[in-house]
């Protein structure tokens, strides 16, 4: 179920205060303002205020008070597997290990763990999941069994940048909370950074790139994967952006004929989600997005 058209602060606000509480939620949107919707909900949680949650000033708030984050380590060898939201014992937080290509299954069996004991202030206890759309299969299923049965006084609080990019069986056991996105400047406008605007004028000339110079840019995503799965996550949302632009610059001079780059949007869909796959090539992948992407241009 969806809430695209309530605001999601308001909407947990009431949720609070009616005691409805559901024990799974999926943030959709772009960060970091997902991030903080659920930070804020997940402290109201545990709040003891009447009114007005997160307080502040009550000793749970003072507990979950957030601070400088604990770089985690998906093998729990250079790091904890998650870590608490402040010193709160009932508030977890998880997300990828700092060199990390995804969320690894261990990370969700040592919260599964957690939350199956007694809450330790004898209220909810809950775990954020940021950057859910980088949970691989193997944790995606091993999650699904939480979601499937969820400890009593439990909410799973679930952050992506795109719902499809989790399994189907999880959306449906999640209550869907879409953010708007917010106004974001031309990928030619001053205010977007360099880099960003570099690539966009690359893109710009993607009709007139040969068949081997595309193969050499996609060779520029080799090296240390973690690195290089950063850098083609870089080139994917930089890509979305700069058709969502084409699309939008021919539809309004009247070419309704877009067929083509609609479909690159369902492979840079597809791109992302091998991205976050165990033996993902970032440079194959880069090279998929880079063919559809001029597929669409030299029709």
């Amino acid at each position: 179920m969806s809430q695209p058209d309530s605001s999601p602060t308001d909407l947990f606000q009431r949720s609070v205060q009616s005691g409805r509480i559901h024990s799974a939620y999926l943030l959709t949107g772009v960060p970091p303002e997902p991030g903080q919707v659920a930070l804020d909900f997940a402290r109201a949680l545990v709040c003891n205020a009447s009114q007005d949650r997160p307080c502040e000033n009550c000793p749970t708030c003072q507990r979950s008070q957030p601070k400088e984050p604990i770089a985690l380590d998906g093998d729990g060898k250079k790091g904890p597997l998650f870590r608490h939201i402040g010193d709160h014992p009932d508030l977890f937080w998880l997300e990828r290990g700092a060199s990390a290509t995804r969320i690894k299954i261990s990370q969700i069996r040592a919260v599964q763990k957690a939350l199956r004991l007694h809450a330790n202030e004898g209220g909810y206890r809950v775990a954020v999941i940021d950057q859910a759309q980088h949970l691989n299969a193997a944790s995606q299923n091993a999650l699904l069994h939480l979601l499937e049965e969820p400890p009593p006084q439990t909410t799973l609080i679930l952050i992506a940048d795109a719902a499809t990019s989790l399994l189907a069986t999880i959306r449906s056991r999640c209550q869907r909370v879409t953010l708007p996105p917010p106004p974001q400047p031309a990928l030619s406008d001053e205010q977007t950074p360099e880099e960003i605007r570099a690539l966009a004028e690359r893109l710009d000339d993607m009709g007139k790139i040969s068949i081997p110079n595309l193969i050499d840019w996609a060779e520029e995503y080799r090296g240390a994967r973690a690195i290089a799965a950063a850098e083609v996550e870089v080139l994917l949302d930089t890509s979305s952006r700069w058709l969502r632009e084409r699309v939008e610059c021919r539809l309004q001079q009247g070419q309704a004929f877009v067929d083509p780059e609609l479909g690159v949007f369902s492979t840079l869909a597809a791109c992302r989600k091998a991205l976050i796959q165990r033996n993902a090539n970032p440079q194959m992948i880069a090279e998929r997005a880079l063919f559809a992407l001029r597929g669409a241009v030299i029709q």
